[in-house]
């Protein structure tokens, strides 16, 4: 582990890693050492393993000899927000950062996240996602507008520092008093695995924050960066169909639970603004002669289409009841864990 360099605050930060299968071993590897590399250590890395008791083992002997790592095991249901949820009970830091188990976090990471801490006021800082593409370039027809499809930033999202309604939960950062004046992140709406490819939990916590604490300030430092691998079958039309489907099954989870005003709030301007205007340039591109101008266009297209069918068969499911969710409770004290250096 490095040592720190003066910053104006200094928040102790615990890193959060939340695991489910051993086929991403070298992944989870290369994420726990970029964070152990950071010029602004952090206080402990927390691997949370989703109900797998043979990756949960094997993680702890790997770090046996590691004091800084802690293996968890998710507490909750299985899935992604009940993996942060229990990853936020047993964290030890004033801050908690969230890195996703198949990306590495480059060397000032935290320090920028820590340096938002320096305003009370601030209550979540996010970063800046970068693909990298298994095939090793970006598909000709993968709009850069889409890139949350494989949970990176995407074009239009706001440069530099500035705030949000809510940050990206695969790099993001919330002071822990955060999660005592709006509680977890919900179950039911986020990822379970490779099951569904679900997401906005991070959107649903932010949004139910800013209501708990209307002075609350989420901010966006594009400085921090992490960099995101990106599998072949994500960058089939495919899987962009499903993932643009699913996204809408869950905003209308998230506009059921905030309101439609709060919950489609910055998806009303990226529609209406950024989407067109990504059309126009694909279209542009075409014109010239460019590769994948066309095919960029028409993928944003249809990616706002399927969408939306998507919202449409969501909202109808809510109001039946069939898709439901609950917020997360965060419970004082440490869950049943797997330390390393202890046995397992």
């Amino acid at each position: 582990m490095s040592t720190p360099d003066t910053v104006a605050h200094s928040p102790a930060v615990s890193v959060v890693v939340c695991v489910y299968t051993e086929d991403r071993w070298e992944d989870i590897l290369a994420a726990v050492s970029s964070v152990g590399a950071q010029s602004y250590p952090a206080l402990e890395i927390l691997l949370v393993v989703d109900h797998n008791p043979a990756l949960r083992d094997r993680l702890a002997r790997e770090y046996k000899e590691t004091p800084r790592v802690r293996v968890l095991a998710n507490t909750g249901p299985r899935g992604l927000s009940a993996g942060r949820n229990t990853g936020i009970a047993a964290a030890r830091g004033e801050v908690i950062a969230f890195l996703d188990d198949d990306a590495v976090a480059e060397r000032d990471w935290l320090r920028h996240f820590a340096e938002g801490y320096a305003d009370p006021r601030v209550m979540a800082v996010g970063g800046r996602t970068v693909p990298v593409w298994a095939s090793g370039r970006r598909p000709a027809w993968f709009p850069e507008e889409f890139d949350w499809v494989v949970g990176c930033a995407y074009k239009g999202l706001p440069r530099g520092r500035a705030r949000v309604r809510n940050v990206l939960g695969g790099n993001a950062s919330f002071r822990r008093t955060a999660f005592d004046a709006a509680g977890g992140f919900a179950t039911g709406i986020g990822r379970d695995g490779d099951r569904r490819p679900l997401g906005c939990e991070e959107t649903e916590l932010c949004i139910r924050l800013s209501r708990a604490r209307p002075d609350a300030v989420l901010l966006l430092d594009d400085r921090a960066v992490i960099h995101h691998r990106v599998p072949a079958a994500r960058e089939r039309f495919g899987y962009f169909r499903t993932r643009t489907y699913a996204e809408g099954l869950s905003k209308a989870l998230v506009a059921r639970s905030v309101g439609a005003d709060k919950g489609l709030e910055s998806e009303r301007r990226y529609t209406t603004r950024v989407l067109p205007a990504g059309v126009a340039r694909g279209l542009r591109d075409a014109l010239l002669g460019r590769p994948g101008g066309a095919r960029r266009a028409g993928a944003i297209v249809a990616g706002v289409l399927t969408a939306a069918g998507g919202y449409v068969v969501g909202s109808v499911r809510a109001r039946r009841g069939a898709m439901t969710f609950s917020v997360g409770r965060i419970e004082p004290g440490e869950p049943e864990r797997t330390r390393a250096g202890a046995d397992a």
